[in-house]
């Protein structure tokens, strides 16, 4: 599943459009899951609106073990490639 995983990871790189911003906080929070675990860094100040956002995103996924992230990430590329290859 790791080398499926990765594979997704490098298709993203190669859409052709650009995901919408709440398909890439999506991506971008399923990756992090699957790659550290829970977020356990310190959260974005307030003027940090784009830092705040992914920083959310990846705290929402909290408790989801990294095979079910990559599960879920490997979905979603999959959906996203429809769009945006």
């Amino acid at each position: 599943m790791e080398q499926k995983f990765n594979e997704s990871a490098d298709k993203v790189k190669t859409f052709s459009k650009r995901p919408t911003d709440v398909e890439l906080l999506e991506l971008y929070a399923l990756f992090k899951q699957a790659t550290v675990g829970d977020n356990e860094t310190e959260k974005p100040g307030m003027f940090d609106l784009k830092g705040k956002a992914k920083w959310q995103a990846w705290a929402d996924r909290k408790g989801t073990t990294k095979d079910a992230a990559m599960e879920a990430y490997i979905k979603l590329v999959e959906e996203l490639s429809a769009k945006y290859q």
